[in-house]
């Protein structure tokens, strides 16, 4: 944070202070985001639940895989009701008692789940859960960006993927534990107790401090303060951070009373729907195509195709019993989780690009190898336990892919896209990519039973492979690296030009004041 900012722009004597060493993480601002993380652990549940429980559900209540397809994709769409609902909701309540109302939401859907007795109540509760996933999704990333130090965005920012997965692994290990039940029990357990996760998430939230944006925005800039002090590496930082926010907020620097008065324009950012959209400046248009590529390319690779159906992927591959299937299934939530953790401790060390450059062709080579085993085993038809080459390289391929996914592509869309939008389109641009990475989700979700019939599982991963491909073009050419940069400095990894002339009167300054500020 101590870096001179370059060009004609005059620069405020808190600017000027140099920010003394970094000291390691900061505790309080690492439990904060680990409790507003938690609410990624809802959609991971869900996921991981799923992939379990559906086979069990088709068989009570007798439906077919296209109904299955939508059962578990058709909660992506719905919570993109959710993430454009929780843009305003957080402006307006704030970011911590938005994820309570996520929490809220996310139980009553479990409940619904678990007591559904036909399939449109059961997707009835998709929807109540799928709004309340939305909701989660949106404020998690942006509370954890708002109270990150800069020492340790990457690290913290990477907190709710680290979740979803732990999520997964709940689920899996829920679908292992209730499968011995009978079976018209068993499934409404493992969705039912989704319910609890939620109720821990809402009585935790409420031990964390606002989002210091949040408080600035109504004015509240002695709560803000009080803040950014526990949340920053030392004072400095932490004035540098609240005269940004105020210089954002249109409040001038020198103001220094506890509570003032914020205009309603300020407050409620009318223009961020424009300024992003409908007349984006060049840097931003960037800003916005990076974050839409990078949450399009996560999903599109594939990786709900392995978490979502890996028990009927490894059924095809040979392994018969449930109970072996959902076993190894856990083994793959392992996996994720443990090298998801790893990754959260080199995003600063390493840098965003080469995790996810060497994470994108772990993927494409993995998922090529699990093409080729399941094309195999496809070809020897019932008889392809006897392939054994053929089974091990694809349980092992399928290790081998959430593994490279965890190190780079699951954790940096998150941290990548939060730590790129400017303070004044952060709320809606991390809507509009929770948006992108649900509905291609969703996509996958419901397409990828069709689609293995149409050309196969392994023409299928095939296919998975090649989108990975096309993915590692897009970031070698397209995405500048960001470690070690400061928030003031990301408008000129994407071609921000400074002005040296002042706006016209009357004309609000809108060509770059929010990007070159946004120090929070």
């Amino acid at each position: 944070m101590g870096e001179n900012k370059e060009g004609g722009e005059q620069l405020s004597s808190v600017e000027k202070m140099a920010a003394p060493p970094k000291q390691g993480h900061n505790m309080y601002a690492m439990g904060c985001t680990m409790l507003a993380s938690l609410a990624s652990i809802l959609l991971g549940y869900d996921i991981g639940v799923m992939s379990g429980a559906q086979k069990f559900i088709q068989k009570e209540l007798h439906i077919s895989d296209t109904q299955v397809e939508i059962l578990l994709g058709i909660l992506d769409l719905f919570s993109l009701v959710g993430s454009f609902s929780a843009g305003f909701t957080s402006d307006w309540i704030g970011r911590r008692y938005t994820i309570v109302l996520a929490a809220a939401i996310f139980f009553a859907g479990a409940l619904l789940m678990g007591f559904a007795m036909n399939y449109a109540f059961l997707m009835f509760g998709r929807l109540v859960s799928g709004i309340g996933v939305g909701y989660a999704l949106m404020i998690a990333p942006t509370y954890t960006a708002e109270v990150a130090p800069a020492s340790s965005r990457g690290f913290l920012s990477s907190f709710p993927e680290v979740f979803i997965n732990v999520g997964i692994l709940l689920g899996y290990i829920s679908n292992y534990a209730f499968s011995h039940l009978r079976q018209s029990l068993g499934w409404r357990f493992m969705l039912g107790v989704g319910a609890i996760p939620a109720v821990f998430l809402g009585f935790g939230v409420l031990a964390m401090p606002e989002s210091p944006r949040w408080l600035v925005m109504r004015g509240r800039l002695g709560d803000a303060k009080e803040v950014l002090e526990k949340t920053c590496d030392s004072s400095e930082e932490a004035q540098l951070r609240l005269a940004d926010i105020k210089r954002a907020a249109g409040i001038p620097e020198e103001c220094n009373a506890d509570v003032v008065e914020v205009t309603k324009k300020n407050r409620d950012n009318s223009g961020a729907w424009r300024e992003l959209l409908l007349r984006p400046r060049p840097s931003v248009r960037r800003v916005l195509i990076a974050a839409m590529g990078i949450h399009f390319f996560q999903q599109a690779s594939g990786i709900d195709s392995v978490v979502l159906y890996s028990p009927r992927v490894f059924e095809a591959a040979g392994i018969k019993s449930d109970n072996a299937q959902l076993g190894t299934t856990v083994a793959v939530g392992f996996t994720k989780t443990l090298f998801i953790l790893v990754a959260t401790f080199f995003l600063d060390r390493v840098g965003r690009r080469p995790l996810l450059l060497g994470s994108y062709a772990g993927m494409i080579v993995s998922m090529a190898g699990l093409g080729i085993g399941m094309t195999a085993v496809g070809r020897h038809g019932d008889g392809g336990h006897q392939l054994q080459w053929a089974v091990a390289l694809s349980i092992s391929s399928t290790l081998a892919y959430v593994t490279f996914f965890s190190i780079g592509a699951g954790p940096i869309a998150w941290v990548y896209s939060s730590e790129i939008f400017p303070l004044r389109l952060r709320a809606l641009g991390a809507a509009i990519g929770v948006a992108v990475n649900r509905i291609t989700s969703g996509v996958i979700a419901m397409t990828f039973l069709s689609l293995s019939k149409a050309i196969t599982l392994g023409g299928s991963f095939f296919l998975y492979s090649g989108m990975s491909a096309v993915a590692w073009v897009f970031f070698f050419t397209f995405l500048p690296e960001t470690r070690g940069r400061t928030l003031e400095e990301m408008p000129k990894l994407f071609g921000e030009k400074k002005k040296t002339a002042a706006p016209e009167k009357g004309k609000e300054d809108t060509t770059g004041v929010e990007m070159v500020n946004d120090g929070n």
